[in-house]
């Protein structure tokens, strides 16, 4: 047997079941994702994959303190009161377009 070195880190455990049930789906244990990750970057000589901020991503409600969230309540009512307003079908092709969902 090869040896090998252990890894230890944090990630946020929403992201790690994400990525557990993609991984699962594909057949490859979290170890073995993690070591193709690092041989790539050692291939690579970086990062293999384009790194950058996404253009305009939704606001994600567990990331907001209790004062931004009131905030962006008011924003939507703001909204409300000048007109700004969307049917709901609108929203949809919107964020099929824009974000897969």
């Amino acid at each position: 047997m090869a040896r090998t070195a252990s890894i230890f880190t944090r990630v946020e455990p929403s992201i790690k079941e994400q990525a557990e049930e993609v991984l699962d789906q594909l057949g490859i244990p979290m170890s073995n994702a993690v070591g193709m990750f690092l041989r790539q970057v050692v291939l690579q000589r970086g990062i293999p994959f384009e790194m950058k901020l996404p253009g305009n991503a939704p606001t994600v409600f567990g990331a907001l303190t209790k004062e931004q969230f009131a905030a962006e309540i008011n924003k939507g009512l703001s909204d409300i009161d000048a007109g700004r307003v969307y049917s709901a079908e609108r929203i949809e092709e919107e964020m099929d377009r824009d974000f897969g969902v």
